[in-house]
């Protein structure tokens, strides 16, 4: 079984932990404490980001991704977005899920932001950072699958 952590639902939904804290005092994020730290199942977060009072500010995080970096225009390097619309099962978004976690929790890159979203077979990516970074996580993902 798949379990995410309270950071993991951060870094792929792009809201705060604390934002995160609150939908779990209010009943909309289920998941359960294991040695003082949160972990949700796939349904949970599931569930949690189809919720109809979530999933607009879950869409809303992710597309600021692709505004912010249309936007800015005062770049200190190069810089790059990139929009992956991968066709998939269930078993292959987990794994692409897992996949993109682990890169960005390896990261220093403080440029870097990602989002993603799973819906029936479609699977969404979103990487915005330095160009160096970006490809990086690229290069391995395609190395990998």
């Amino acid at each position: 079984m798949t379990w995410y952590t309270m950071n993991d639902i951060a870094m792929m939904t792009g809201l705060t932990t604390r934002t995160l804290r609150n939908y779990l005092r209010q009943g909309l994020l289920k998941g359960e404490k294991v040695d003082g730290v949160w972990r949700f199942s796939e349904e949970e977060y599931e569930a949690f980001l189809t919720h109809p009072a979530v999933k607009p500010g879950v869409r809303a995080k992710r597309n600021a991704i692709v505004n912010d970096f249309m936007l800015q225009d005062a770049k200190k390097e190069n810089q790059t977005c990139v929009i992956l619309d991968f066709c998939m099962e269930r078993e292959e978004a987990k794994q692409a899920a897992e996949f993109f976690c682990e890169r960005m929790k390896e990261q220093e890159d403080e440029t870097l932001q990602f989002g993603m979203e799973w819906h029936k077979k479609n699977m969404r990516i979103i990487l915005s950072g330095t160009e160096t970074a970006v490809k990086e996580i690229m290069k391995r993902y395609y190395a990998e699958n």
